[in-house]
């Protein structure tokens, strides 16, 4: 006979150890999952280290048949989330949940009711997921690309799941993609005349960053994301101990040549981040630093080689958003960062998004540089 099914809050050090545990348990034979950094994983879901606690409510669950874990997922309420404008996907009762993994339909089923009823009891009235855990870190469900791995900060998940999520009465409500392109060869001839015409202009400047000024291009940086991202589906401030704590784990794999800043009569009115793809460094590591995967992972930091670049950022301020000036710099940009990647990181390919689909901008950039949708995430929402 089966053992009957249990579910209960996962605390506590050992709690979150076994939540983070079980992925590598489910995910064991797909080649295409990159095992996360066990520490950094944990970390991640530890109210003393993670600043989203901050601000956010979060409960882990474990489901458990015979004394074995068998599923997982998370339910949270972000309270700036809740502060933000309905009609831009978040607002007041929206709760959410993520981190779902299970090895059957029915658990899985029972492990979102335990979500959703938590999060009624907590007033929320509509819940949205997977979130794992806020819009900036792994949103939404992988429904197209299971045939290869993601890059850094991107999410894999069963490809059972959509079916599974939508039989629990969910439905779609925003998809995400990711864009790949081969840099190799450059861009389609349009592209170069736009960027030469871009470095003819005097009002225009294109410059790297300096990390010497760390502090000072972040909040650059985020100041125009603020400006840019603020009315995009699914926006939600991040607060300053988050934006320290985000400068603190990406300022490893940050490289100046990745990063630029364009100007415009001296003002900073766009950037795009570029990122090594670390997960090509710390997939054959499978989770563990030891005994010899910090040696290998210090030295790939120290100079990386990646094949593949990630676009995860870029924005230009919304009072130039669809001019013709803000292609020109993005394509400048671009194409800037792509000679770099080539020459001194070895790169060939490169990944843009998540991009959102009502994004026009961004969608019409990515069609000009002829790249092409290789993954698909979608967020599911439900009435609780």
């Amino acid at each position: 006979m089966t053992s009957a099914l249990t579910i209960a809050p996962a605390d506590g050090k050992a709690g979150r150890a076994a939540f983070v545990a079980f992925a590598f348990q489910h995910y064991a034979n797909d080649p295409n999952w990159v095992p996360p950094l066990r520490g950094e994983a944990i970390g991640m879901l530890d109210p003393a280290k993670n600043p989203f606690f901050g601000h956010a409510e979060v409960q882990l669950f474990l489901a458990r048949r015979g004394g074995r874990v068998v599923g997982r997922i998370a339910a949270h309420i972000d309270r700036l989330a809740l502060a933000q404008p309905p009609e831009q996907g978040m607002g007041p009762g929206t709760g959410f949940w993520g981190f779902m993994d299970a090895d059957n339909e029915a658990d899985a089923h029972a492990l979102i009711a335990t979500a959703e009823d938590w999060l009624r009891a907590r007033g929320m009235t509509r819940v949205l997921g997977p979130m794992s855990l806020s819009i900036w870190e792994e949103p939404g469900l992988l429904v197209t690309g299971f045939d290869h791995p993601p890059t850094v900060m991107m999410g894999h998940a069963d490809p059972r799941y959509r079916a599974w999520i939508e039989s629990a009465g969910y439905r779609p409500v925003k998809t995400l993609s990711t864009y790949e392109l081969d840099i190799t060869n450059g861009f389609p001839p349009i592209v170069g005349r736009i960027v030469a015409a871009g470095e003819k202009n005097a009002r225009i400047r294109i410059r790297q960053v300096n990390k010497r000024r760390f502090a000072d291009e972040a909040a650059v940086i985020l100041g125009i994301l603020n400006d840019a991202w603020s009315h995009n589906w699914g926006f939600v401030p991040l607060t300053d101990a988050e934006i320290a704590d985000v400068g603190k784990k990406l300022k490893p794999i940050v490289r100046e040549d990745l990063i630029r800043i364009a100007e415009v009569d001296g003002e900073a009115v766009a950037f795009m981040m570029t990122l090594p793809d670390l997960n090509e460094a710390i997939k054959p590591l499978n989770g563990a630093l030891l005994p010899f995967g910090w040696a290998k992972l210090l030295l790939w930091l120290r100079k990386p080689r990646a094949r593949t670049m990630r676009v995860p950022l870029m924005g230009v301020v919304s009072r130039l958003q669809s001019s013709r000036l803000a292609s020109q710099l993005a394509f400048m940009m671009i194409e800037y960062i792509r000679r770099d990647a080539i020459a001194r990181y070895g790169a060939s390919r490169g990944e843009i998004g998540w991009v959102l689909d009502d994004n026009q901008g961004m969608i019409a950039i990515a069609d000009a540089i002829e790249s092409k949708i290789n993954k698909q995430y979608v967020v599911f929402e439900k009435a609780l």
